[in-house]
């Protein structure tokens, strides 16, 4: 049997209810030999189970915390891991399409690319919609002097059927972390990724590291996955749902962005500032408002839940970075609270 050059690294996005979904998709519709490495950050007991249960029938590794994690930082727990020349990053709520993995391979090792990124879609019904086809993600600077930072996602909203056909591989800027194959070689000269950026621009940050490098980041059509973005289906998502979109995650995220590469606080960061908490506004409290009032809708109530939903998510942040501190405190004295690996590859 053919060695395995590729490692795939599923790891949580939002929430954690589409997980089978996503995980059945990557054994149904891969056909080259790969390693898997499932970083498991604190999901429900139901979740946990079935990941154990196939971890033991498809033989990859399962790394388990009692802990939320940040998204870089589930990321780096699996590329400790990995011993293959590649490795793919893909989100828990990503479903991909035959043939999807052979492509990004076979880009890399066609154009020596450091990064491969897939024709991103979204939504359900799955690859009918485009997320992304690539983009931009480098600094300039404006007539003042000030550093500034340009980002641009190509043909975000198209149809796929639409379009495909005249996308071609082509060398780009930006790939996101929903799904993207890497080099591992590239860790060996930017690190591994920044866990300071705790919650959005993560690939951006990354991506202008791989080129400030000398390294070529590709975008390549024949790999089509969808990331299915939703707001959280049960109960057990709606902590970390709000945890990883909470506003002091999403603050210090573009802090240490803005810090790391002295850009200019100007319209790109105040923008974001101004729709702070969008996602849990438009998935968590727009939908109660409108049970609750019976399809009147009310924006008084919505600002009173406004309210008090961010009094709740300002606890949560404080009380998960407090177990951040702990779980640190533990990790050098090597305690029980460690990440546990069940590797079940051999």
């Amino acid at each position: 049997m053919t060695e395995p050059i590729v490692t795939i690294v599923v790891v949580p996005r939002e929430r954690f209810s589409y997980a089978q979904t996503s995980l059945e998709s990557i054994y149904e519709h891969t056909q080259i030999p790969f390693k898997l490495v499932y970083v498991d950050g604190n999901s429900p007991c139901s979740v946990s189970e079935y990941l154990q249960a196939q971890a033991k029938v498809h033989h990859f590794q399962l790394i388990r915390t009692d802990y939320y994690l940040y998204p870089n930082q589930a990321r780096n727990l699996g590329l400790a891991q990995v011993d293959t020349p590649y490795l793919v990053f893909i989100d828990n709520d990503v479903v991909v399409t035959p043939g999807w993995l052979q492509a990004l391979v076979q880009c890399a090792e066609e154009t020596d690319a450091s990064v491969v990124g897939p024709l991103m879609g979204q939504h359900e019904p799955v690859h009918q919609e485009i997320h992304f086809a690539g983009g931009e993600s480098h600094i300039w600077v404006d007539r003042r002097g000030r550093r500034r930072l340009r980002e641009k996602m190509y043909e975000q909203g198209k149809s796929v059927a639409t379009i495909r056909d005249r996308l071609q591989r082509k060398e780009t800027e930006l790939a996101e972390f929903h799904c993207v194959l890497i080099r591992k070689s590239v860790f060996e000269q930017i690190g591994v990724l920044d866990e300071q950026i705790l919650n959005t621009k993560e690939h951006l940050d990354f991506c202008m590291l791989v080129r400030e490098a000398g390294q070529t980041v590709y975008f390549e059509p024949n790999a089509l996955v969808t990331y299915v973005a939703g707001p959280p289906l049960q109960w057990s998502d709606l902590h970390y749902y709000m945890l990883r979109w909470s506003d002091d995650w999403t603050l210090r995220s573009l802090k240490r962005l803005r810090e790391k590469w002295d850009l200019a606080e100007d319209a790109y960061f105040t923008t974001k500032y101004h729709k702070l908490g969008w996602r849990r506004k438009t998935n968590i409290i727009v939908p109660i408002i409108w049970k609750l009032t019976f399809g009147l809708y009310s924006p008084r109530l919505e600002h009173f839940l406004i309210r008090v939903e961010h009094l709740i998510n300002h606890w949560l942040s404080n009380r998960h970075a407090r177990e951040q501190v702990s779980h640190s405190l533990k990790s050098e004295d090597n305690a029980p609270s460690m990440p546990v690996l069940s590797d079940h590859s051999s």
